[in-house]
């Protein structure tokens, strides 16, 4: 088995790693560093706010404000983190507060995470660390009260932000503790691992469906997206990109007619050091609207360069090439010898899989606003990797990245997509060339032909069952561009089992599955084709959202062609025997929870419907979310497939707020859903032909199924929920179109025509 990929410093709740000082302090929280002048810092007004660590400070009023590292896109993780902190704490919900963190070195805390969120990481990451932060809070503050009321600590009593002495009938509230400056206890790395946190039995705010702290500031207007920045002498640019979605060049630029455009002042072309755009020019004016007018007006002639001719076609081509040559990739996985074991296996079967590109669509499309103050540039932008990106845009701009001051917004939607960086270079180059702050919002067209998609991957599987259907070997080749290695980061890549150097893990992750096979291979093949033509990024479930298309659907087929019933026979595979115990167990019992709500096998359906079922473990096997679906579906003569339910059912471990949970997964079961049906970007002459969503089609409202979830909340450590109910639909849906009609299709989307010619196979 690999050795899973390296989690970058910041992302492991390893307390070993630093002292803790929990005392009072003057400052508030400082948008960038200290140590560079030109840096505006925000110090609060005494007396003193009680900041027991930077993440968190309780004010003289009482108010108790998280401050969080993560980007909040919608998936409510700052309030998640204001939750788990005030269970520990003992704050009543209604003194919580959130801010999102900005650049500032001391946020990149090596216990409570790098600012990078994705991968299902955040909860399952932070839970521990968050927690002991919450519970140090808590103790110096009894301790000081203790002292302030002359009583023993130890017959104190927390509980909604009141510090009380049940036989003296004495109180203070957090507010009184903090006003009187006493609290200034230290907290070293091993003092905090010897903190007893609360059992699960004994919480009062965890698992609570409480209100998300949110929602208020984005009903009240008072939430800032970053398309909401305003700036004072703020000017606009709009982007004209090439027809080649990468690697062409702006040979010249005729801008006369963009000079009559009112307020126009200047076309910008980018020279990108950082490689992360080519081609681009930005069109700066006084107005979005005419911005985006002298955008148009402009007339760029372009070398295509060497990706001009290129398709999805000559992209599958190259994939397929690339997996026949027996030297080619690198393993992920090197079981035992399935090779050897296919010569005598009882039967053997084949079978290809493929996705196509998808693109992310975020509601609030990409945006940027720069501005230039002395030597210091500010950027203000949604974003969900802060570190990546300062750098990003310290290369644009040509300068040290620590002038560069990230002011984190509210996201309008990310998914993986504001990851990436790309919206701050034209912003920080057109600031630079034009002297004033620019804010670049781009066009739906450019959102969708200029992002980093999900690529198009290739997959085959070969399987050797013997004389009584059980598998005992099997081998997958995945054939991707490689999204992680794009970013050029070491610690996010995977040492290869066979020795041959580092692999990108996020392309193969899942197909080192929990069922027992004993001779299974998995090799990562980069598309470099792929790679250089269509420059991929993560998009919600990342390789899951392949990997398991492929194996779910594979384990579907052997089941049927050994006689055996698909979910009986996975559950005959979750033995847990070896590396696989423990893991196995919880994702059997995931998918029996799913039959179960579902009455999967329990009654005949109509003609033309049928059930299918998935369990997948996303997303690193290291850190593990289990998840199940049983899809219904009635599939029409002409081919056309109607999802009438999903039924999922995941095992969360430790849930945090409810609510919060059925929302994430109700909602990753339909984005899963529409990547399963609908959505397909195609490429050709090196571009994306899809600029718009009358071509780009997601799921639409009129098309939602009824959503059943079963969350299994065990106490266990707090998994991630965001990502694996979307791996999990594409697979038991193409297994009940089977079941209901005979039709196997073993490409993504599952369109009308693909599962008719199926049937008629």
């Amino acid at each position: 088995m690999n050795s899973h990929v390296k989690i970058p410093q910041g992302t492991s709740a390893d307390l070993s790693r630093r002292s803790f000082l929990v005392g009072t302090a003057a400052t508030g929280l400082v948008l960038g560093y200290a140590a560079v002048p030109g840096v505006d810092q925000a110090l609060a007004a005494a007396p003193a706010h009680f900041e027991p660590t930077v993440w968190y400070a309780i004010a003289p009023d009482g108010l108790v404000t998280v401050t969080c590292g993560k980007a909040d896109m919608g998936q409510h993780i700052a309030s998640t983190m204001a939750q788990i902190v005030a269970e520990e704490l003992g704050a009543n919900w209604k003194d919580m507060r959130v801010q999102l963190a900005s650049n500032d070195p001391k946020f990149n805390d090596p216990v409570l995470g790098a600012q990078i969120t994705g991968g299902s990481w955040s909860t399952m990451m932070n839970f521990d660390a968050m927690s002991r932060a919450g519970a140090a809070g808590r103790i110096a503050l009894t301790e000081a009260a203790a002292s302030a009321m002359g009583v023993p600590a130890g017959e104190l009593v927390v509980r909604d932000s009141v510090i009380s002495h049940p036989k003296s009938k004495k109180s203070m509230s957090f507010a009184d503790v903090v006003k009187s400056g006493k609290a200034t206890k230290t907290f070293t790395a091993d003092d905090l691992k010897a903190i007893k946190l609360k059992s699960p039995e004994q919480y009062t705010m965890i698992g609570v469906s409480v209100p998300q702290i949110d929602i208020p500031y984005k009903t009240n207007g008072t939430a800032k997206y970053g398309i909401d920045v305003m700036l004072p002498g703020m000017v606009y640019g709009a982007l004209v990109t090439p027809p080649v979605r990468y690697g062409a060049t702006v040979k010249s630029v005729d801008d006369s007619a963009a000079k009559k455009v009112p307020g126009f002042i200047k076309a910008v072309t980018l020279d990108d050091k950082t490689g992360t755009t080519t081609g681009w020019v930005v069109a700066v004016a006084h107005t979005y609207a005419n911005a985006r007018k002298a955008a148009a007006a402009l007339k760029i002639d372009y070398d295509g360069g060497p990706n001009a001719k290129l398709s999805s076609e000559s992209l599958l081509t190259e994939a397929k090439r690339l997996q026949g040559l027996s030297d080619s990739g690198q393993f992920f996985v090197k079981d035992g010898d399935p090779d050897s074991v296919f010569g005598s296996a009882a039967k053997v079967m084949e079978a290809e899989y493929t996705t196509n590109i998808n693109i992310h669509c975020p509601m609030e499309p990409m945006n940027a606003t720069a501005e230039f103050k002395g030597d210091i540039l500010h950027i203000y932008s949604g974003n969900q990797f802060a570190t990546r990106s300062g750098a990003i845009a310290a290369g644009a701009a040509g300068i040290d990245p620590k002038y560069v001051v990230m002011h984190q917004m509210w996201l309008g939607g990310g998914f993986g997509r504001r990851l990436d960086a790309d919206m701050m270079v034209p912003a920080v180059q057109a600031a630079k060339a034009v002297g004033k702050p620019v804010k670049v919002i781009y066009s739906r067209e450019n959102d969708m032909t200029m992002d980093f998609s999900r690529p198009l991957t290739y997959q085959k599987i070969k399987a050797g069952m013997d004389g009584d259907g059980k598998i005992v070997a099997l081998s997958h080749d995945v054939v991707s561009a490689w999204p992680t290695a794009r970013w050029g980061i070491p610690d996010f890549l995977t040492p290869s089992v066979d020795k041959k150097g580092p692999l990108d893990s996020f392309t193969v992750n899942g197909a080192d599955f929990f069922y027992t096979v004993p001779n299974h291979y998995v090799r990562a093949i980069k598309n470099e084709m792929a790679h250089n033509a269509t420059p991929s990024g993560q998009l919600r479930s990342v390789a899951p959202g392949w990997t398991f298309w492929a194996v779910e659907s594979m384990i579907d087929e052997i089941a049927h062609a050994t006689g055996k019933d698909p979910a009986l026979f996975r559950v005959e595979l979750l033995d847990g025997k070896g590396k696989n115990d423990g893991g196995a167990q919880r994702l059997r019992n995931t998918l029996l929870a799913a039959m179960g709500l579902a009455g999967y096998g329990t009654k005949k359906l109509p003609k033309g419907e049928g059930m299918g079922v998935a369990c997948v473990s996303s997303q690193e096997r290291a850190t593990a979310s289990w998840t199940a679906c049983v899809a219904h579906v009635a599939v029409a003569p002409s081919g056309e497939v109607t999802v009438k339910k999903l039924t999922v059912a995941t095992d969360v471990g430790t849930q945090v707020n409810p609510d919060g949970i059925r929302a994430q997964v109700e909602g990753a079961a339909l984005w899963g859903m529409s990547l399963a049906l609908f959505e397909k970007a195609t490429l050709k002459d090196g571009g994306i032909e899809q600029t718009n969503f009358d071509s780009y089609t997601p799921l639409r409202m009129s098309q939602l199924p009824e959503v059943a979830v079963n969350v299994i909340a065990n106490g266990e450590k707090a998994t991630g929920v965001g990502e694996p109910a979307v791996t999990v639909v594409a697979p038991a849906i193409g297994n009940a179109v089977f079941n209901a009609v005979g039709a196997r299709v073993r490409g993504l989307p599952i369109s009308a025509e693909a599962v008719k010619a199926a049937m008629k196979a």
